[in-house]
């Protein structure tokens, strides 16, 4: 009589993990196969593109607003003829060890841009700019965080 309890509970035990492997087997099987093919589309004719940009003043005071200013450089050549797409542009700040989205424009390959910003706290806030991958172009990151303190 006291092998029942035990039992069932094995069995309970046993059919909750195997529905939990189950339901993993798939999510983990299909990166595995789809990645490298995904992958090889996505780095073949990807064109490389290089963020700067520059804050008008390095100290500002709470609410001030600030200019940040930059291009987004092309460095295939042979995509930067006559491009007329809008890319993506995301100043991002990082918060708590996280990059968080602040703003969003587009600018032209090979053009320029521009955000203005402000801040309600004083604090000393580390910016990079972000263009995400689109259908001509693969993701890039500024090479340079950006310093500003408001105060």
């Amino acid at each position: 009589m006291t092998r029942t309890p035990f039992s069932a509970s094995r069995i309970f035990s046993a059919l909750v993990i195997s529905i939990a492997v189950a339901g993993l087997a798939p999510a983990l099987a299909a990166p595995a196969t789809a990645a490298p093919g995904t992958a090889a589309v996505a780095e073949a004719g990807k064109g490389k593109v290089k963020l700067d940009g520059k804050l008008g003043k390095d100290h500002v005071k709470v609410n001030e607003k600030v200019d940040l200013k930059g291009n987004l450089k092309v460095l295939d050549a042979a995509r930067a003829d006559g491009t007329q797409t809008l890319e993506a542009v995301v100043v991002q700040q990082l918060q708590a060890g996280v990059w968080v989205d602040l703003a969003n424009t587009s600018c032209r390959p090979n053009g320029g841009f521009s955000f203005s910003l402000s801040f309600s706290l004083s604090a000393t806030v580390s910016l990079r700019l972000y263009h995400p991958e689109s259908t001509l172009y693969a993701a890039a990151y500024s090479s340079s965080t950006l310093t500003l303190r408001v105060g």
